[in-house]
């Protein structure tokens, strides 16, 4: 979105410097006391930790990583005095907790548990790099004691809707750590894409982790070894996921994989078409956003492939917990089911709702003999739950409140908040996603206890869990700017109690929080400010009043290469440019491109209808505010056959007064949506 206007684009950013003495730590500790004197670290100090101690070793070992991956003052394993030692003390109470003393003679990291000691080196790491350099440091005497506010800290990465590579989820679990987070909710299953292998079902990967993505630039992109578009994709090895959870274990995270059921099944039904009510379209997975119908049906057969996948899930990943989804099952399919509303007749289930509890709870006595619990998106809830399933509250905290009020365990992730897939900024240069701006402080800003329970009920709240989906976010560096600095909010209020919740503090400890991760190979996008080309109007081309469903979508073209990306309301894609003065005819410059209409709105009845032509090809209208006298049209033709981005002119007739000009694009069906990269008014030459 290029959007021509004047001045200073300001994005998000942070800066101040942190006071001597301060320490920028994050997520900030519960409890930092001061003390007398200090220590001198530099590369003679030796790391001891008791061969003995496992836990102690083992921390020690990843302290010494940190240490080397970010260039900090050289350490190494050694004896001798003035030493940085690891213990494990039972008296440091709690499986997090930990507490880091500063002293004259040496530094001391201590906990009771393996979690708390690597915790301490975290934080021990961190105040080691708060300047950059490998030179000696000087510690302030002090003493840490420091546990978080809540048990579940997580962070939620789609790898269904776009595959990222077994080195970034690596990447992803080093940062999360660096963080404090310790659960990585692993979204393997959806429409778009199944990415684990299943050794009994191999088209799982084989058909359902492949797809031609939308738009007429992927069906132009032959691949010459099959004649046909070429397909993208990927999924993960059971090898390679063994490694990944291996190496989350080492950094004390918990994979909770998600296997999406009834719902959000299209992959699997394409791959093994018997496991649905209807075949999906095309054969494959859908290249399609949105909600879809596809269910599996409740068949014996089905729920024997379900078991036997679960049963190879279970294999892999050693957590307590397994997501299967519940969310967004729209029922036609079982509504217009013959066989499913007999079976339902037979067994006395009043309705689909109903049905689907059913199924929730068969699954979930499956996996409780397994001595693994259910945990499901709040959708879970309808129909009545399953008896010892927890609930994962998206639709805002309702579904956290009504879980916890009713005995069972809760996650708060509610949208829009904590989707991180929301922009976090109304720059230009945002990656594509959802067009409501959630910035860093709006994240910061939220307390994940719902109010108004009571203690017994508090104690069911495990936590809170933020969540990028990746249906608009193609890449592994988009991910990365979305995830990016706002992971670091979600860890300090997941961590911190709420009295040492501090926007203020917080945002000048971030500063050095970034530059560390910098040196841990984050390469995070934040332009500190982006000066716009000094164009007449000063007012921004925004988005119709109206709007309701704004995204940032990307441009198909290039396969390769950046991309335009637009602002739109894929509803009404409609635009305004406010308080534009006509008193001279004005050249008006667009630049547009085209995005293939893949959305599906699954059992709702607000579509996009487009606007018909009043000839026989697609314009572009401009209209002297929005239902107003039309002021001109500019023809599509001369971009209905580009992949990429169209530069349209045409002149505006000179009018008395400021005007409000509104941007509509007419079209004869919705297989494309035409948006707008950039405009320009200028006076005529």
């Amino acid at each position: 979105m290029k959007f021509l206007i004047a001045g200073l684009v300001l994005f998000w950013t942070l800066s101040g410097a942190v006071q001597a003495g301060d320490a920028s730590l994050m997520p900030r500790p519960n409890a930092d006391h001061a003390g007398a004197g200090s220590f001198a670290v530099s590369a003679s100090t030796p790391v001891l930790a008791d061969s003995r101690d496992l836990a102690a070793a083992d921390a020690a070992a990843r302290f010494l990583d940190l240490i080397a991956e970010s260039g900090a003052v050289p350490l190494k394993a050694g004896q001798g005095s003035g030493a940085i030692r690891f213990v494990t003390d039972k008296r440091v109470k709690g499986d997090e907790a930990y507490r880091l003393t500063v002293a004259p003679a040496g530094v001391t990291v201590a906990a009771s548990r393996p979690a708390g000691l690597f915790y301490g080196a975290v934080t021990l790491w961190q105040l080691l790099t708060e300047n950059p350099g490998a030179g000696p440091v000087t510690l302030a005497a002090r003493t840490i004691e420091d546990s978080p506010r809540f048990a579940w800290r997580g962070l939620l990465l789609d790898s269904s809707r776009h595959f990222q590579s077994p080195a970034y989820i690596k990447h992803t679990l080093d940062w999360m750590a660096a963080l404090k987070l310790n659960v990585f909710h692993w979204h393997l299953t959806d429409d778009q894409g199944w990415r684990l292998e299943i050794k009994h079902y191999p088209k799982l990967t084989s058909i359902g982790a492949w797809s031609v993505p939308a738009g007429p630039a992927a069906a132009a992109d032959i691949d010459p070894a099959t004649g046909k578009p070429r397909l993208t994709g990927g999924f993960y090895t059971q090898e390679q996921v063994k490694e990944i959870v291996a190496y989350a274990a080492a950094r004390h995270i918990t994979i909770i994989p998600e296997i999406e059921m009834p719902g959000h099944a299209a992959a699997a039904i394409a791959a093994y078409p018997e496991l649905g009510t209807e075949p999906v379209s095309g054969g494959m997975p859908s290249s399609d956003w949105g909600v879809h119908y596809y269910l599996y049906n409740i068949d014996d057969k089905t729920f024997a492939f379900l078991e036997t996948v679960l049963t190879e899930v279970m294999e892999l990943f050693p957590g307590p917990y397994i997501h299967v989804g519940g969310d967004e099952a729209v029922k036609d399919e079982w509504k217009a089911s013959a066989s499913i509303q007999a079976r339902m007749k037979a067994m006395g289930i009043a309705d689909e709702d109903a049905l689907q509890a059913w199924f929730i709870r068969r699954i979930e006595a499956f996996l409780e003999k397994h001595h693994r619990r259910l945990i499901g998106w709040d959708e879970i809830l309808q129909g009545g739950i399953a008896p010892q399933a927890t609930v994962m509250s998206w639709h805002g905290i309702d579904g956290a409140k009504i879980a916890a009020q009713s005995g069972h365990d809760a996650v708060l992730s509610p949208a829009p908040t904590l989707y991180f897939d929301n922009r976090q900024g109304p720059g230009p240069t945002e990656p594509p996603g959802r067009g409501l701006v959630i910035s860093l402080q709006d994240v910061y800003g939220y307390d994940p206890m719902p109010p108004n329970l009571s203690p017994a009920e508090q104690r069911h709240i495990l936590g809170v869990q933020a969540n990028l989906w990746t249906e608009h976010v193609r890449t592994e560096d988009q991910a990365t700017r979305m995830l990016y600095p706002r992971t670091a909010a979600l860890a300090e209020i997941a961590w911190t109690s709420s009295a040492g919740i501090d926007w203020k503090d917080f945002s000048l400890r971030l500063p050095v929080e970034r530059q560390r991760f910098h040196r841990l190979g984050l390469q995070e996008d934040d332009p500190p400010a982006k000066l716009w080309p000094n164009r007449l109007y000063s007012q921004e081309l925004t988005l119709c009043k109206e709007s309701h469903n704004p995204l940032v979508l990307e441009d198909d073209a290039p396969i390769n290469g950046p991309r335009a990306t637009f602002l739109v309301d894929v509803i009404n894609p409609c635009w305004e440019l406010p308080k534009s003065e006509l008193t001279a005819p004005r050249q008006l410059t667009v630049s547009v491109g085209q995005v293939p209409y893949n959305l599906v709105f699954g059992g709702e009845s607000v579509k996009y209808r487009p606007i018909p032509p009043r000839k026989d090809e697609p314009e572009l209208e401009v209209h002297d505010g929005c239902g107003g006298e039309l002021l001109t049209a500019l023809s599509l033709a001369p971009a209905a056959g580009n992949f990429a981005t169209t530069q349209l002119t045409a002149t505006l007739p000179a009018k008395p007064g400021s005007h409000d000009l509104c941007f509509i694009f007419t079209a004869h069906d919705a297989k494309t949506l035409w948006v707008i990269d950039w405009l320009s008014l200028e006076s005529k030459p």
